[in-house]
């Protein structure tokens, strides 16, 4: 059996949000497809200071080179998978080193002047959009580059889908207590909107403690860490998902939501332009609110044009499918 390194920060791996959820998908299909994914990340953390000048993440995964290597050169691992642009030093030492980017440097992202130099050193990717493939290559002359969607459970969508569980006033958002995502819009549209239930899920618990800085509507529900079977039943009783995100990268709930056959609001940024369908609406700030009232009132209850979209473009089926051939060429 082959052998492939998958490189993620400890806490990426420690948090039930997108990263530690393509990790484990990931190493499932690639068992299946002949190929051993070991997880590989520093003990140590020089980045729990986040973004004070100094110890940016970037910046702290050059001194975790030595145990990163140690993990890999133990393993006798010649081909590597990271998800950080921190790492893009490793092909110093492999040559067959690959980035999936978990985040990426747009201007609405903290931290990207410092990720930018990162970039100019990448030769090879794996992106979740045709999107940023367009950006890898026109901004960094990239052109090696493979688009694999992180595809959905579709056992979990169909198991977890019912119509009849669906309640009209309800909206969802998945993310994070960062600037970027934008939970600050989300309580505001929730205190001008008291009619409405708005569930906020947020992947690491750390947030329950960020989240006491706010101001929480009474028609506000917190949740904190869910498992996938919980996110696809509160998925599926929800009427509307919005996203109030600047930029994604991954924007796995977006697919998610689709595939229940959510409407969806969505932020009008060009990152998002694969979440595409006749009950997905985009807009910004000046009318978002609106947008989700008018989703929330919209006559159907849930969008079959939508699911099929999910189901024909982000399924699991199409990222094993993705990786079959990735793999093929970049093992033999």
């Amino acid at each position: 059996m082959s052998k492939v390194g998958l490189v993620m920060r400890k806490i990426q791996f420690a948090e039930a949000q997108g990263p530690r959820i393509f990790a484990e998908r990931l190493q499932r299909i690639s068992r299946d497809l002949g190929v051993e994914l070991v997880f590989i990340s520093p003990e140590r953390h020089v980045s729990e200071h986040d973004w004070l000048p100094g110890y940016e993440h970037e910046k702290g995964d050059l001194v975790n080179y030595d145990v990163v290597l140690d993990q890999i050169y133990s393993q006798k691992i010649e081909h590597v998978i990271y998800t950080v642009s921190g790492f893009t030093f490793l092909k110093m030492f492999l040559p067959n080193s690959v980035l999936f980017p978990h985040s990426f440097p747009d201007p609405a992202l903290t931290g990207y002047e410092m990720m930018k130099p990162f970039y100019t050193m990448v030769d090879k990717a794996i992106v979740q959009t045709e999107f940023l493939r367009e950006q890898i290559r026109e901004r960094y002359g990239v052109t090696d580059v493979d688009v694999i969607p992180i595809g959905f459970g579709e056992d979990l969508a169909r198991r977890h889908f019912d119509p009849d569980a669906i309640v009209d006033n309800r909206i969802l958002w998945i993310g994070r207590d960062e600037a970027n995502r934008r939970p600050d819009l989300v309580l505001e549209y929730a205190r001008r909107n008291p009619d409405k239930e708005v569930f906020m899920v947020f992947g690491g618990m750390r947030y329950k403690e960020s989240m006491k800085k706010y101001s929480i509507p009474d028609n506000v529900k917190l949740q904190f860490a869910l498992s996938q079977d919980e996110v696809f039943a509160l998925m599926n009783s929800a009427k509307v998902y919005f996203s109030s995100s600047r930029f994604d990268t991954f924007a796995m709930p977006l697919t998610e939501a689709m595939a229940m056959g959510k409407i969806v609001v969505k932020p009008e940024h060009p990152c998002y332009g694969h979440i595409h369908g006749p009950h997905c609406f985009a807009g910004n700030e000046a009318n978002w609110f609106e947008l989700v009232n008018m989703a929330a009132a919209h006559p159907r209850k849930w969008s079959e044009q939508n699911r099929e979209y999910a189901f024909d473009h982000f399924s699991e089926r199409v990222m094993v499918e993705g990786y079959r051939r990735f793999y093929e060429a970049w093992l033999r």
